[in-house]
C-alpha cells in the first residue's frame, strides 16, 4: 500500500505514479486489446500496487483512499491503457461495497488471494426468500474483469413464497448481493471494438444460496464502515469515476494526435491552419473542463471530510461537471478524428485502438444521464 503523508487540510495525500511506473501496463495494452484479456504483467501491478481494494475501508484490509486521489488514478491508468483504467474503475468501485457489507464479511472477501470484485449494476435475477438466507438465480449481462473476480456483486429482485416484494412506490424490491466466484458461471460474451482487454463478460447464477449478510444496500445511511468514503452519493461517485476514464483517453488520444494533426496540416496550407486551430481549440476546452471537474471533487471531498452531509442534490455541481467532461471529450474526438488521416482507422494503430477505447466508454448507461 502507498505510503500516505498529511497535508495540512488534514486530506491524506496519496503520490500518483508516473508514466515509469505505468509502462508495464502500456508496454502490455496492444497484446492484452488482441487477446481479450489482461495480461499477467498488468495484473501483477493492478494487485501489487493494491488498487483494485483502494476503495474498501482500511479496517478491513483495503485501502480507502480519498476520492480526489482515486479519480486522479484512474485517469492516470486510463491514460497508460484504456482497459486496465477500466478495469480499476469497475473492479475497484465494486470494492467499494465492502464499506456497506458487515465488517466480518468484508474483511473475508478482501483477505482472499488476489481479491478482484466484478459486478453488474442491472437487476438481472431474483433473490427468493429461503431460510435464513436467499436463494438466487439469474443473468447479467456485464461484469468487467469476470475471469479474475474472486467475488461477484449485482443487483436481483426479491421474492417471499414465489411474490415479488414491492417497495413504497409499487415496484419490486431491488438488493444488492455478493458473493464468491464459485457461485458464479461467467460466459464468454465480450465482442465490443473497444475496451476488449477489460474482459467485460456476462455472468450467470443458478440456484445459489445467500446468507442475510451478503444483502446489502448502497445507502450512506446504512454504510458499515465511518470514513466520509462512504457518505459519498453513489451516482456522484460512479459519475465521477467513469469521467476520469473518458478524460484518460482523451489525453492518450491528444498526445498521438497531435504530432499526426501538425503533420499533415501543415502540407495543407491555410486549409490545414484552420483544421489545426480546431483541434486545439478542443484541446484548450477539454483542459478547461478537466480543471472545472476537479474543482467540483475536491470540493466535495472537502465538504464530507469537514463533517458535513453531502446529499445527492448537494452532488450536483460534481455530476453537471462529470457531464460536461464527457461532452468536451466526445467533441475533442469528434474534431481531432478526421484530422488524423487513415492512420487512425487501421485497427492495428495505437490511435485507433484509443479510438475505439473511447467510444465503447461512452456507451456506458449513466451516460444516457
Amino acid at each position: 500500500m502507498p505510503r500516505r503523508r498529511c497535508l495540512p487540510s488534514a486530506m491524506p495525500d496519496f503520490p500518483l505514479p508516473g508514466a515509469a511506473a505505468l509502462a508495464p501496463l502500456a508496454e502490455a495494452a496492444a497484446r492484452a486489446d488482441e487477446l481479450g484479456g489482461l495480461q499477467p504483467g498488468q495484473l501483477d501491478l493492478l494487485h501489487r500496487e493494491g488498487w483494485l481494494t483502494l476503495l474498501a475501508p482500511r479496517a478491513v484490509g483495503g485501502g480507502e483512499w480519498p476520492l480526489p486521489a482515486v479519480v486522479r488514478l484512474e485517469e492516470a491508468v486510463a491514460a497508460a491503457d484504456g482497459s486496465c483504467g477500466w478495469f480499476l474503475t469497475l473492479c475497484a468501485g465494486a470494492g467499494w461495497f465492502a464499506g456497506f457489507l458487515p465488517p466480518e464479511l468484508a474483511r473475508d472477501i478482501l483477505a482472499a488471494p488476489r481479491v478482484c470484485l466484478a459486478g453488474s449494476g442491472a437487476a438481472g435475477g431474483w433473490a427468493d426468500r429461503d431460510g435464513d438466507g436467499w436463494r438466487i438465480s439469474g443473468h447479467w449481462g456485464h461484469a468487467t474483469g469476470a475471469p479474475q473476480a474472486s467475488h461477484f456483486t449485482f443487483n436481483a429482485r426479491l421474492r417471499e413464497q414465489g411474490r415479488p416484494l414491492l417497495d413504497a412506490l409499487g415496484q419490486p424490491r431491488v438488493r444488492a448481493f455478493v458473493v464468491p466466484a464459485r457461485d458464479v458461471q461467467w460466459q464468454p460474451s465480450w465482442h465490443s471494438i473497444g475496451l476488449r482487454a477489460s474482459a467485460s463478460h456476462a455472468f450467470g447464477i443458478d440456484s445459489a444460496w445467500a446468507a442475510d449478510a451478503q444483502a446489502f444496500d448502497i445507502d450512506p445511511a446504512r454504510a458499515t464502515a465511518p470514513g466520509p468514503l462512504y457518505r459519498f452519493p453513489f451516482r456522484a461517485l460512479a459519475l465521477a469515476t467513469l469521467a476520469a476514464n473518458l478524460l484518460g483517453l482523451a489525453r492518450h488520444f491528444m498526445a498521438l494526435a497531435e504530432p499526426v494533426v501538425q503533420a499533415r496540416t501543415t502540407r495543407r496550407g491555410d486549409a490545414g491552419g484552420a483544421v489545426l486551430a480546431g483541434v486545439q481549440a478542443q484541446h484548450q476546452a477539454l483542459t478547461q473542463a478537466r480543471t472545472a471537474f476537479y474543482a467540483a471533487l475536491d470540493d466535495a471531498w472537502r465538504r464530507l471530510d469537514a463533517g458535513q452531509p453531502l446529499e445527492a442534490g448537494a452532488a450536483g455541481p460534481l455530476e453537471a461537471e462529470s457531464f460536461r467532461l464527457a461532452r468536451t471529450t466526445r467533441e475533442l474526438f469528434a474534431a481531432a478524428y478526421p484530422a488524423c488521416g487513415l492512420l487512425a482507422a487501421d485497427p492495428r494503430s495505437e490511435l485507433n485502438r484509443v479510438w475505439r477505447d473511447f467510444h465503447t466508454a461512452t456507451q456506458h448507461a449513466l451516460w444516457m444521464g
